[in-house]
């Protein structure tokens, strides 16, 4: 069964993507490497201003299932605090990248460091609307941690929201709070739940989400979009104006991980249709990805990280057919700068002035284009003297967490400032979160 879900994991991000709807100098802000302000520091507006979710995070969690869902829901404008037992805010966890590559069950890699933005110790349910439990191996050891058992507790004896993913249910059932109750998980893990009396729902497709009453789960992080969803469903917060739009994202190999999933997942969980291409693939290709992040050195370093899949062909995008533009940074808009057809694909976004979200090393394109000129943009510092040359009023990424909106234009400097990008995206493409 594990071996058959990595047509599964593929296959399902692709049809959740067309039907879900439902220097040190330069590369420091503020005398820290940008990794410290890993989106726990950003200046949100609007949204949600009176709802706020606790993150139960631990070592070796997986990369996606944390960020994503993090990122995304700060989006919303969803106040969201990090925390692990045995850490403090400033501390960082490691989380794991899991992917089907072949194999009869996931692999594991390095992913990014998470940066923690709160205290574990002295937190308490009752200031907070909801809990979310990523998954990973960290629910292995925090399931066995008397707090974190109480504190789980104490939310489901609350009625409160508790939103949890993928091996996230190992901490559930360690808490006995899903004794009767309709829940899904990673496959693995669904014997313990049935033995602890759930409701099991098979995770057929992989990408299932489930709510019974305060409690929401996901199989796995390919259902982040629905998972995303059923969470903002729960906090009584409407969103209108997504319905019938489309989105086209322009990968390529070597694409920051977190700057194409995270955008990718959360205008989904928005309701947009989003298309995933790349010059010389197909759908259901794959482009890999990079993590990039500061781990003590004078510039980023680079890992490997999950094998993204396209939901569309290049050779078929159509400008006129989308409502809207993402470019991802990573190494990938070094070559795709060179491509022709690229070229002319975003000059034609542009001319029809329809909205364009780039984000760190994406402003490559932007300025091979030619359609920064006079435009107020901001990216990841190397790529200044770039936007600059091509025109651009260039806006300085300090603080990292920068996103920049001119007209149609939206752009960030690195993924640190996800929520607000694509906060500021999903306004100028008409949406309102109410």
């Amino acid at each position: 069964m594990l071996l058959a879900l990595l047509a599964a994991v593929l296959s399902t991000v692709l049809a959740s993507a067309e039907g879900f709807h439902a220097s040190p100098g330069l590369l420091r802000s503020n005398s820290r490497p940008y990794r410290h302000l890993s989106t726990n520091t950003l200046r949100m507006s609007g949204g949600a201003p009176d709802k706020k979710l606790l993150f139960l995070c631990g070592d070796y969690m997986e990369d996606y299932e944390v960020m994503v869902p993090f990122q995304a829901l700060k989006s919303y404008g969803i106040e969201c605090d990090t925390v692990c037992p045995g850490k403090k805010a400033g501390d960082s966890c490691r989380t794991a990248i899991h992917d089907f590559e072949g194999d009869q069950t996931y692999s594991e890699k390095r992913g990014h460091n998470f940066v923690l933005n709160s205290d574990f110790d002295g937190v308490s349910h009752d200031k907070y609307d909801g809990l979310v439990i990523p998954g990973g191996r960290a629910p292995e050891y925090l399931a066995l941690n008397e707090k974190v058992i109480s504190l789980v507790k104490d939310f489901a004896s609350s009625k409160k929201l508790i939103a949890s993913i993928c091996h996230g249910q190992q901490i559930l059932t360690a808490a006995d709070v899903i004794k009767g109750k309709k829940c899904t998980a990673y496959p693995a893990v669904g014997p313990q739940c049935k033995a602890a009396g759930a409701d099991f729902v098979e995770a057929n497709p992989i990408d299932l989400a489930v709510t019974d009453g305060n409690l929401v789960t996901a199989a796995a992080w390919p259902g982040h979009p629905k998972f995303v969803s059923q969470i903002v469903s729960q906090l009584k917060l409407t969103v209108s104006g997504a319905s019938g739009k489309k989105i086209l994202v322009l990968c390529g190999d070597y694409m920051e991980d977190y700057e194409v999933m995270v955008p990718f997942q959360a205008l989904l969980s928005y309701g947009f249709t989003v298309h995933a291409v790349c010059p010389g693939k197909k759908s259901g290709d794959v482009c890999r990805t990079a993590v990039h992040d500061f781990e003590g050195d004078q510039t980023y370093s680079e890992k490997p990280g999950h094998n993204f899949a396209l939901n569309a062909d290049f050779e078929q995008v159509k400008a006129e057919e989308y409502d809207g533009l993402v470019i991802p940074g990573g190494r990938a808009p070094e070559y795709l700068a060179l491509d022709d057809k690229v070229i002319k694909l975003v000059q034609d976004f542009a001319s029809s002035k329809k909205p364009i979200a780039s984000i760190c090393h994406g402003q490559q394109i932007l300025a091979a284009a030619g359609v920064l000129s006079g435009k107020k943009c901001t990216a990841y510092p190397a790529v200044g003297p770039a936007c600059k040359l091509a025109g651009a009023q260039w806006v300085d990424a300090n603080p990292i967490d920068l996103a920049v909106t001119d007209g149609h234009l939206v752009t960030a400097a690195a993924w640190p400032g996800h929520p607000e990008f694509i906060k500021e995206f999903v306004k100028v493409m008409g949406v309102t979160v109410a």
